[in-house]
């Protein structure tokens, strides 16, 4: 957690005061920027397993795009790819972890893409622990809900997406030099 802490730090502030580009107001704009993109990923992802724990489960999948493409109900107690199935309560300890330190760090954003890019991770964990504390064979053991079939690739959900999106994000803003706090750095 400190390590993250240290990476996001502060803005430079100098006499005390907030810097004009960093005040409170625009502090709190972009945390609410971070909670309105975990909300919307977090009930996209769960409205869509809903969806299809209700209508597409023990039914055949629904070709979207030929064989490129199919909807089908799958339920995966590992990580991504069905790896680790037997760490199902590992992956739930991780997940926890992660939306912990998003919400820790929260307090120190001032960057709207990285209040995107956390809010979509942010939501992303939140949809798959979820269904890793609510869904069976149990609490904290549950299976996640997975029912995005592209051919020759793992199923995966709105969850995973929102992650793997956030995660991009993250490293093109490392790569660009955009730190969370505002301020833009070249090495």
């Amino acid at each position: 957690m400190a390590e993250a802490e240290r990476i996001i730090g502060t803005p430079d502030i100098g006499d005390g005061s907030q810097p004009e580009s960093t005040g409170p107001a625009k502090g709190r704009r972009r945390i609410a920027a971070l909670l309105v993109v975990a909300v919307l990923a977090y009930l996209l992802d769960l409205g869509t397993k809903m969806l299809v724990v209700a209508k597409l489960e023990h039914q055949p999948p629904i070709e979207i795009i030929g064989d490129l493409l199919k909807f089908e109900a799958v339920r995966n107690p590992g990580a991504a790819f069905g790896f680790g199935e037997a760490f199902t309560i590992i992956f739930t300890a991780i997940a926890a972890a992660v939306i912990v330190v998003i919400v820790r760090l929260a307090r120190k954003l001032y960057s709207l893409p990285w209040a995107i890019a956390l809010g979509l991770l942010l939501g992303g964990a939140l949809g798959n622990l979820t269904d890793r504390i609510f869904r069976s064979p149990g609490v904290f053991r549950g299976a996640v809900v997975d029912f995005i079939a592209p051919a020759h690739f793992a199923v995966f959900n709105i969850a995973d997406s929102a992650i793997v999106c956030g995660g991009i994000l993250i490293v093109l803003l490392s790569f660009k030099g955009l730190d969370p706090d505002g301020t833009v750095h070249k090495d």
